[in-house]
């Protein structure tokens, strides 16, 4: 989608191949949510635009004023018709108020285009319904397709919310249940599942050798387990009928949390402290608190003597949850809990998070609060007696 107006200094020749337009903006401290408000508004409109393929929004990991807008034309004629018409004018006048700077639009035709599988053509943007993450492609019906960390060991998460002040039994009841069957089949196997909870929000991580949708199917039909997911059910903020196979689809895509990035230390790890936090991200800055960990998790990780031996980045929206296994606890670390490796990337990452009162990361008090505030309890981890 590309918004704004701009000065116009183009050529009307034609042109029998799509167009490639990418424009680069700032937006003003504080109107990030209206601007993405603005955004998914104006989305819909400019779908309709004959000739418009697909659009992206980009935020830089670097700096979360800096967005690229990026979008794709079947040729050059159907956009410049549309970027200089009264309507586009009209369109994009609301969101202005958002933009302290349009630093340049840049325009390209698309001459080779390579797929995922390499060959090369056109790709048909997937459009995913409201309320799907977009780690799940549209249509899919069974639990989202996870790729292997680099240990061979596929990571996943799911979350949901309980009413406040029914925290304790909710966690006397997801600690309290037998563990189910390991072993799945000859592939695939339950490795290991970390329970946490912070609030009302429930943070479930599983570890599956093998096929993820298998092992989460096997779970589910235990009676142990199945137990549990009723006993919960009262207690639950957004009802969910698990009886219901759609109704249960449903429920799972949206409590979906894949595992953005995994890290994983080739040093030998000896006794581990597992950790988890729950990122407090303002609006519109999930992708990019998410990229900023990774950052970090890739150079920790490669030091074979550090505190961090292996870390996933769960990551949903602004739902960004950091499960750490650490060579100390984190109270004696708390930079290398968080994630936070110097003061730079403490005042990137401090820009993203609604801090509150919690302080200051570049500070060591900052961090120790911080900690504390954010991390995620322990209700139960559980590993299958082979690990």
């Amino acid at each position: 989608m590309t918004t704004l107006s701009e000065p116009q200094a183009h050529q009307h020749a034609e042109s029998h191949t799509r167009l490639r337009v990418m424009l680069m903006l700032e937006i003003k401290d504080g109107a990030q949510q209206r601007f993405l408000d603005v955004y998914e508004k104006l989305r819909h409109q400019v779908a309709s635009v004959p000739g418009h393929v697909s659009d992206q929004l980009c935020q830089s990991i670097n700096d979360p004023r800096q967005w690229l807008i990026t979008s794709e034309w079947k040729d050059q004629e159907t956009f410049l018709e549309w970027v200089d018409s009264p309507a586009h004018r009209e369109m994009v006048k609301p969101m202005h108020g958002c933009v302290s700077d349009t630093f340049r639009s840049l325009r390209y035709s698309i001459l080779r285009e390579t797929s995922a599988a390499g060959a090369t053509g056109t790709r048909k943007p997937v459009e995913v319904p409201p309320g799907l993450p977009r780690t799940v492609p549209a249509g899919h019906v069974g639990p989202p397709k996870a790729a292997p960390g680099p240990d061979g060991v596929v990571r996943h998460a799911l979350t949901f919310t309980v009413k406040p002040g029914s925290e304790h039994q909710v966690a006397r009841i997801l600690s309290g249940y037998a563990s189910p069957k390991a072993e799945v089949d000859e592939e695939t196997r339950l490795r290991r599942t970390s329970l946490f909870m912070h609030g009302n929000r429930v943070v479930r991580a599983v570890e599956v050798i093998g096929n993820l949708g298998d092992a989460l199917r096997h779970v589910a039909m235990q009676p142990e387990v199945r137990a549990v997911e009723e006993a919960i059910n009262p207690f639950l903020e957004e009802a969910r009928q698990l009886g219901d196979p759609q109704a249960a689809r449903a429920f799972f895509a949206r409590a979906a949390l894949p595992a953005e990035h995994q890290a994983i230390a080739t040093a030998p790890a000896g006794r581990l402290h597992r950790h988890a936090v729950l990122y407090p991200v303002k609006p519109g800055n999930g992708d990019a608190v998410a990229a900023l960990l990774a950052e970090h998790d890739d150079l920790a990780t490669a030091d074979p003597t550090g505190p961090v031996a292996a870390s996933t980045v769960f990551h949903r929206e602004d739902t960004v949850v950091r499960l750490v296994d650490l060579r100390v606890p984190a109270e004696a670390d708390p930079a290398a809990a968080l994630g936070v490796a110097g003061e730079r990337e403490a005042a990137l990452l401090g820009r993203l998070l609604d801090l509150g009162a919690e302080g200051d990361l570049r500070t060591v008090a900052g961090l120790g609060a911080f900690l504390a505030a954010r991390s995620m309890s322990p209700v139960t981890d559980r590993s299958s007696q082979d690990d």
